[in-house]
């Protein structure tokens, strides 16, 4: 019987798993590099959907102390990034990290595995900079299992919320992404800018950028952060500079004429993650 590789791939998702790196790692504390190795290893927790990095404490040139307790695991079936560092599914010991008068509380985690042994693994929002060799990181480290792909389109897209059209458009970028809905990004041209107002949302994709918001205000209905667009998005993005996408979790879609159910996500009503 063949097996579907998604499946495959989220079937280990409650254990603790790991990926050596071919790369150089380094991490900022205030002005000054902290760590500087070429050992890191990717890390993710048992139902962490995105890693973190775990380098050589012989590499770090900080001190570790003990860290605040764990925080309560609420048993989420997926933890996001949303979901902060300090929920640890793995056994192991919270740490301090202090260096040149700074301290971050917690922004440490020595995992009780014997692969580990000798790492500790870093909160990465807890810290001002990281690079792989000599580019800066957004977000969180990538996922080497994690596939983005973006290719041009000619279907036609129609979106509507209350029956009103947001955006008519034959002209979308497709954008393929490992562990989501398609996303049909938009050009501004095709898509109606009076009922849509600037948010001041703004928020940060490991392998796309740094995304700006829209709110919807319709007669009646306000629908927050309902589209997004990436004004200046990382090099493997940049077919999708100033493009419109609508989360097509809150709004109706249809593509050459058949409506789209909407997915069901992180980002549906009741749920939202924006």
């Amino acid at each position: 019987m063949a097996t579907r590789m998604s499946a495959q791939f989220t079937a280990g998702s409650d254990l603790l798993r790991v990926e050596p790196v071919d790369k150089r790692v380094r991490v900022r504390l205030g002005e000054a590099t902290i760590c500087d190795t070429t050992a890191a290893v990717l890390v993710w927790e048992p139902r962490r959907i995105v890693p973190q990095y775990a380098v050589p404490v012989a590499d770090l040139t900080a001190d570790l102390v003990p860290g605040p307790d764990t925080l309560p695991d609420q048993g989420k079936p997926v933890l996001s990034p949303m979901d902060t560092f300090g929920v640890h599914t793995s056994p192991g010991t919270p740490l301090t990290v202090r260096a040149g008068g700074t301290e971050r509380p917690g922004a440490a985690f020595r995992a009780a595995d014997p692969d580990l042994d000798g790492l500790v693994v870093l909160d990465f929002t807890a810290f001002d900079g990281w690079t792989e060799e000599d580019e800066a990181l957004v977000s969180h480290p990538q996922d080497p299992f994690h596939a983005l792909g973006i290719r041009r389109g000619a279907r036609h897209v129609r979106i509507t919320l209350d029956g009103q059209v947001l955006a008519d458009s034959h002209r979308p970028t497709l954008v393929f992404e490992t562990g989501l809905p398609v996303r049909h990004y938009l050009p501004p041209d095709d898509v109606d800018g009076s009922v849509l107002v600037p948010s001041d949302t703004v928020t940060a994709c490991a392998y796309k950028g740094f995304a700006a918001y829209r709110t919807a205000v319709l007669p009646g209905h306000t629908e927050p952060d309902v589209c997004w667009n990436y004004p200046d998005p990382l090099p493997e993005a940049t077919r999708l500079a100033d493009l419109v996408c609508f989360f097509a979790e809150r709004v109706d879609s249809e593509i050459d004429g058949v409506a789209i159910p909407r997915p069901v996500s992180l980002w549906s009503p009741g749920n939202r993650q924006a």
